[in-house]
């Protein structure tokens, strides 16, 4: 299942520059991930200061 990320998400951009399919784009007020482009890798979730990448 694809990742998404949470309303805890504090924008500090950390998972977009590790996403290796650069799914992963800033938001109004959170980052947001592609769904359909999502490999489901969990680099995001690893780098993510707040834990806000889930998978769904």
């Amino acid at each position: 299942m694809a990742y998404f990320i949470n309303e805890s998400c504090i924008s500090c951009g950390a998972c977009e520059s590790e996403c290796p399919v650069s799914c992963i784009a800033a938001g109004d007020s959170v980052y947001v991930i592609d769904a359909d482009a999502c490999i489901e890798c969990g680099a995001c979730a690893n780098v993510c200061p707040v834990d806000a990448p889930q998978q769904q």
